[in-house]
Parts: C-alpha cells; structure tokens; sequence
C-alpha cells in the first residue's frame, strides 16, 4: 500500500463555528488535502485552507491524528488535524472543481459531518504540540 499523509485545518471563528467544506466526491471536512512532496505538514495544511477557501492562516498544534488503510485504493492514509488561525482573507471558493460549497457550522454539525473524528468534543479536549525541526 502506498502510505499518503493529508492535513486538516481546524478553523473556528468568533463566535465557535468551525469551517468546513464540501468536497467534490460529496463528503463534508476541515479545510485540507494531501502533502506534497518537499512540504511539511504545517505547509501543505496552510496552502490547502489557501487553495480550497482563500484565507490565509497560521497553524497551531495538532488536534488529532488518525490513520485508515483504503483497500480499494491501496492507500494507507494518515490524517493529521491542525488548528488554524485566521490570518487574513474571506472565505470563497477558490477552486470550484474540488470544493462545492463552504460553511461555517456549530459543533452539532461538525459531529454530524465528521464522524471520522469519533467524537468533536474528544479532539478539542487534548492537542500535542507540532513542531517542524528543519533539515539536518
């Protein structure tokens, strides 16, 4: 299997609402996608927010990591989840051919939409922090 690492930005706003949105195979998420080669985590989860919502944002600790082997794709897939932080920009749609539709949603919603995470609350309640050491 051909192991592939995808990030997510957990982002909140003022008023508690989490960022998500809705992909072109139909599924709801953070704001997120697949590391390229030569990036970091932290680089792939700020370009992704980029790419699919236009807002630039800074990147915190991770929330979660969570792994799942996809036997009809042959991919191991390990999902790392950041917090975000709105530097600069409002959200739109940036590339309609990937994302459908953005929205700001309570958590109620975010439990409903992210069953992935087997439970929001669990995610919120405990981070480790990342920490990018270079090259050596």
């Amino acid at each position: 299997m051909e192991e592939i690492k995808v990030v997510y930005a957990f982002i909140q706003n003022s008023e508690g609402q989490v960022l998500m949105v809705e992909n072109h195979e139909g599924h709801w998420s953070f704001p997120g996608g697949r590391v390229e080669k030569g990036e970091t985590l932290a680089e792939a989860a700020v370009r992704e927010a980029y790419e699919e919502t236009k807002l630039i944002i800074k990147i915190g600790n991770i929330m979660a990591i969570d792994e799942v082997k996809f036997s009809e794709r042959n991919h191991h897939a390990i999902f790392f989840t950041f917090e975000g932080k709105i530097i600069s920009g409002n959200e739109e749609i940036k590339m309609p051919e990937e994302i459908f539709d953005i929205e700001w949603v309570d958590m109620d919603q975010v439990e409903r939409r992210a069953p992935y995470l087997n439970g929001i609350h669990k995610v919120l309640s405990g981070n480790a922090p990342y920490f990018n050491q270079g090259i050596r």
